[in-house]
């Protein structure tokens, strides 16, 4: 069972995200600002965080900033329509996703399996005999293992930059789109995701 973190300090989303995601067979942790988000982060075994950026006390992107320095787990911001400059800043420090309000739970719900299923992936979970391994230069990537080296050394990536490198690698030669990586990695429409995925892109790059 899969513990799922919401936090935002409309209490009206909290509760309607805690009902759709309680619908799938969720857990539920729940915090009203940034410093409750990191507290249970440190307390509970949370599998995926759902983070509002405007708050108060302890916004989104600074509660997300420290939960990467203990914590590995795919977070999703939650934003407003124009809130762009914040979305950018939220990948740049470390978010895997978002999704805008007012949302479609269909959507919240979609987004979160397709997280989860990469984290877990990434963190040892069942992972077919036959997942192939890929070698370019001096990068080394094991589907096996979710192991990533870059000459020698191991690269530790988020479960979106994993399976970003993992595309480009098995695409070597080929001219893949922003678009084209958009609906390969996060599987939805890639309309209008050029600044997510560069944002991602960039990450790895200065990784490895």
């Amino acid at each position: 069972m899969y513990n799922i973190l919401i936090c935002d300090d409309e209490r009206d989303i909290v509760s309607a995200l805690k009902i759709y995601l309680e619908a799938e067979g969720y857990n539920t942790v729940l915090a009203y600002n940034g410093n409750e988000a990191v507290n249970a982060v440190k307390e509970n075994a949370v599998h995926l965080a759902l983070m509002d950026i405007m708050m108060p006390e302890c916004d989104g992107i600074t509660a997300m900033t420290k939960i990467r320095e203990i914590s590995n787990i795919p977070v999703i911001l939650l934003t407003a329509k124009g809130e762009d400059t914040d979305k950018i800043l939220g990948l740049n420090v470390g978010a895997d996703d978002y999704i805008t309000k007012p949302f479609n739970p269909v959507e919240v719900t979609a987004r979160v399996r397709s997280q989860l299923r990469r984290y877990m992936q990434l963190g040892g979970g069942a992972v077919s005999e036959q997942a192939a391994g890929y070698t370019i230069g001096g990068i080394e990537l094991n589907d096996k293992t979710k192991q990533v080296l870059a000459e020698g050394d191991e690269v530790s990536l988020t479960p979106t930059e994993f399976e970003i490198l993992k595309l480009l690698m098995k695409n070597a030669g080929d001219v893949l789109s922003p678009k084209e990586i958009y609906e390969k990695v996060w599987g939805g429409d890639g309309y209008g995701s050029e600044s997510t995925v560069a944002v991602h892109i960039r990450h790895l790059r200065e990784k490895i």
